[in-house]
């Protein structure tokens, strides 16, 4: 099996809002699994590497935006253990931080309009060779699903834990996880209007009243921002060292404060929040 062999720390926050609702709340560190393949983005590669390498396919193909931290992931993580790798990219050809590390690990790039890229499959379908292997945008599947639930590995003690919502694979993966550990997953939803997303992760978590998916925190939509979110990632930063991105994990933090601020998490509640990585994509705000 591949492995990627740092173990992330579990660090404690220390809030304000935390202290005086007499909640203990912690971050699991994901992001400092690897300076490039980091928090979730390994998690949902592990398995698929696995299984690329297994069918003895060369070249991993896959999907994303310009600012795709996936596309980042799987360009290093296919260096280091030997595949090719190609993209399809959403959109007009443009040239940035992003792309540009993927073209240094070697990565292939096409970019195709957004109407094409709306039909994953056909765009493979139509390019594909014997040696190529499929893998969905933002690496969602079965078997990154499968490599999430691992973030709990090792995990206990906890009421319940946390984590920002994109495609749902992550948070169902922790939520497949959690229920057996008696711990509530509590989802925070990044995206507008994606509350058909709870269909998809109850066909396949189940217990539904053992997860909650908070859809009222995507702050306009994804990858909306806001000067307050921004002064947010700042001050959050300077008091506890941790950088947070503007598309997940600092939605997520700011939706626990304010469910805590509004009575949803307990006293004697201890909760773990997931950093999901991903802030290479937000270096560009520092330029």
């Amino acid at each position: 099996m591949l492995e990627l062999t740092f173990e992330p720390v579990i660090q404690p926050i220390h809030w304000p809002i935390f202290s005086n609702a007499e909640v203990e709340v912690y971050m699991k560190r994901e992001d400092t699994i690897h300076p490039f393949v980091s928090g979730n983005k390994w998690r949902k590669l592990k398995y698929v590497l696995a299984d690329a390498r297994e069918k003895e396919k060369t070249t991993l193909v896959s999907f994303g935006g310009a600012y795709s931290n996936h596309l980042v992931a799987l360009a290093c993580a296919g260096a280091m253990y030997g595949f090719k790798t190609m993209a399809f990219v959403r959109g007009e050809k443009v040239s940035n931080h992003m792309l540009g590390l993927c073209v240094t690990w070697g990565m292939e790039l096409l970019f195709v309009s957004r109407e094409a890229y709306k039909n994953k499959q056909q765009l493979f379908d139509s390019n594909a060779h014997q040696d190529w292997y499929f893998i969905d945008e933002g690496g969602k599947g079965e078997l990154a699903m499968k490599g999430c639930e691992e973030i709990l590995n090792n995990v206990d003690g906890f009421t319940h834990v946390a984590c920002a919502i994109g495609t749902g694979t992550t948070f169902a993966g922790l939520a497949k996880a959690a229920i057996k550990k008696g711990i509530h997953a509590d989802g925070i939803c990044v995206l507008k209007g994606a509350e058909a997303l709870n269909i998809e992760i109850e066909a396949s978590v189940g217990h539904k009243h053992s997860w909650t998916v908070h859809h009222q925190f995507h702050e306009g939509g994804y990858a909306k921002t806001s000067p307050q979110l921004f002064d947010f990632m700042d001050d959050f930063a300077q008091q506890t060292g941790i950088l947070l991105d503007q598309v997940y994990t600092a939605k997520m933090v700011r939706a626990v404060i304010e469910l805590t601020q509004q009575g949803y998490y307990k006293k004697g509640d201890k909760i773990l929040l997931i950093h999901t990585g991903g802030l290479l994509g937000s270096l560009s705000r520092y330029a």
